[in-house]
């Protein structure tokens, strides 16, 4: 199976930064303004498999687009997180970081992961 996150499968359009061991890929979320995920390029299931250098490099990006992104979009706040497993909600098997602009004037604004998650609907059978 190939990996849409492996390069050279990403389209080199997407990829709005680099590093040493990651890429920064902007999703064109017509929604999210802005969003984008930073991705090793080195194939990584989940956040736990990421070597200490590749975490490293992560956060370099973080912060060089957080800096791109306040000054292009200047964002009230941001959303930024990791999906580990499919139960997560992780659909690429590829360790990927969620960056998430967020606004004021959002009709969702205040709301972030934990709002869904502590949804009564949310809640676990009761153990048997």
């Amino acid at each position: 199976m190939s990996c849409p996150f492996c390069e050279p499968q990403v389209e080199r359009e997407l990829v709005v930064d680099r590093n040493e061991r990651c890429v920064v890929i902007d999703l064109h979320h017509e929604i999210l303004a802005g969003s984008c995920i930073i991705v090793p390029k080195v194939h990584r299931e989940t956040l736990f498999d990421l070597t200490e250098s590749e975490i490293t490099a992560t956060f370099q990006l973080l912060r060089a687009i957080k800096a791109h992104l306040d000054s292009k979009l200047a964002p009230d706040g941001y959303n930024v997180g990791w999906n580990c497993g499919s139960v997560a909600g992780q659909k690429v098997p590829h360790a990927h970081l969620h960056v998430i602009p967020r606004f004021r004037d959002e009709p969702l604004a205040g709301k972030g992961i934990r709002f869904w998650l502590r949804q009564e609907a949310n809640r676990r059978p009761a153990a048997v």
